[in-house]
């Protein structure tokens, strides 16, 4: 959007000639003559600074200063006065006038303080817009969930945040909430009051997706028409998430190492180092080990990353959080569409719990979005649940929860599980790569449990 300006004198001649010289420029240009068509044009249009003449021929330029700040406090105000105007000029700047300027003015030094007042119009913009973005990831950096496996992976969390440097690589399948997790790193750590800048490296072409990390200097190539920061600089003293680093390039694979390693970068085209104060938070859906046994992915910039690593467990192998997230997603869609849905029928609570979730919890979240559009009622039952959900097995933890629980067998649930674990840990030796494959579940998943179970005291 084109920043706007509002000439107001009652100077005809110089008005048309103001009007002019900042169309050619580029702004949105009005005119006003008088205070009364000065507040029509401000209660009418979006005006980001006023050339305020002190003396109009209806009202004080002071008493009209005081009601555009009524009206919006964030319009900028350069007050245009007469040299004997000087001392009504500092009572309009700290009446909340930007700056003023002595009439007669070169144009010259009239463009330079309107461009040095837009400039800073545009800042305190992005301050703001970074403060709510702050707030809203902040609010959103809660891992929700009663599970062994989220309880240990807001442990990790916990104690990575204590850490301040230590790079941090977050595994898990697509919509287990990698993202969230990063937030929660963040938020949690020293570095929250710092920007937290994200990247998704399979959104960006490679072509452009080193200009995005490391800025690039003007003249860098053809369309580098002025010096722009990457997000390495503008994040520094803050963090860096580089979400699906698995799809970058190895040319850029060995740029990122040396950012971490030694903490500084040059900008493309750039001749000087520029040294930056980040942590690099990672994620990825893809198995980086894999990749580096088939030369896909660096193996120093892999073992660089995971010095710590938090590995989100699917959906499907957590049970306990299934209908406890959903009932969460239904309090939200009832702000958003204005409803009042009180929950589910236990039928649509059976096959919440008894699906797969292959999309993990963004499916649900989904899922539960296009339920509540759908649903009139105070429950939403099968019908507004999608085919797929009413068509599959039950996913293989609730077909163990059914064939465990019989009490016929005269020992509980957890008993067999934590018995069936220990016996496949000693009968692979502890080994829990093989014993989470053996086992069906991820790592982390084994780690909770092994830890919920007490096994290492075995």
């Amino acid at each position: 959007m084109r920043p706007s300006i509002l000439i107001v004198d009652d100077d005809e001649v110089l008005r048309e000639t103001l009007f002019d010289v900042f169309r050619k420029k580029g702004y949105e240009v009005f005119s006003a003559g008088t205070g009364d068509e000065t507040l029509t044009v401000i209660r009418r249009y979006l005006v980001d600074l006023i050339l305020l003449d002190m003396r109009l021929p209806d009202v004080d330029g002071l008493d009209i200063l005081k009601k555009i700040k009524e009206l919006d406090t964030e319009i900028l105000v350069i007050m245009m006065t007469a040299y004997s105007d000087v001392q009504s000029a500092v009572k309009a700047m700290k009446s909340g006038a930007y700056d003023y300027i002595n009439k007669p003015f070169e144009l010259e030094e009239l463009q330079l303080l309107v461009e040095k007042g837009l400039e800073t119009k545009s800042l305190i913009n992005e301050v703001r817009r970074l403060h709510r973005q702050h707030r809203v990831e902040h609010r959103d950096s809660h891992i929700y969930g009663v599970s062994p496996q989220i309880q240990y992976v807001r442990e990790m969390i916990e104690m990575i945040s204590k850490t301040n440097k230590t790079s941090v690589l977050i595994q898990g399948e697509s919509g287990t909430g990698k993202e969230l997790a990063a937030n929660a790193i963040h938020f949690s750590s020293k570095r929250s009051a710092k920007p937290l800048m994200k990247i998704n490296c399979s959104a960006i072409p490679d072509s452009l997706l080193e200009s995005e990390l490391f800025g690039y200097e003007k003249g860098a190539f053809t369309d580098a028409k002025t010096t722009k920061k990457g997000l390495f600089e503008l994040a520094d003293g803050g963090t860096v998430f580089l979400d699906e680093i698995g799809e970058m390039k190895p040319f850029l694979q060995s740029k990122i190492l040396r950012v971490l390693e030694n903490q500084t970068f040059m900008r493309v085209g750039g001749e000087r180092e520029i040294k930056v104060d980040v942590r690099a938070i990672a994620a990825t859906n893809r198995d980086l080990e894999q990749m580096v046994r088939d030369g896909l992915f660096r193996k120093d910039l892999y073992y660089r990353l995971k010095v710590m690593v938090v590995e989100m467990p699917p959906l499907r192998e957590r049970v306990e959080d299934i209908l406890l997230l959903a009932k969460l997603f239904v309090e939200e869609n009832n702000k958003e569409y204005n409803k009042d849905v009180k929950g589910f029928s236990e039928e649509a609570k059976k096959l919440l719990v008894q699906y797969s979730w292959p999309g993990n919890v963004r499916e649900l979240k989904n899922v539960i979005e296009r339920a509540m559009i759908l649903t009139d009622g105070e429950y939403i039952t099968p019908k507004q649940l999608p085919f797929e959900l009413k068509q599959t097995e039950p996913n293989c933890a609730v077909k163990v929860i059914s064939d465990l629980s019989d009490p016929v067998l005269g020992i509980s649930l957890e008993d067999m599980e934590r018995s069936h674990i220990s016996n496949v840990l000693k009968r692979l030796e502890w080994n829990k790569s093989k014993a989470s494959k053996a086992l069906g579940i991820s790592r982390a998943t084994l780690r909770a449990k092994i830890k919920r179970y007490s096994l290492d005291a075995i």
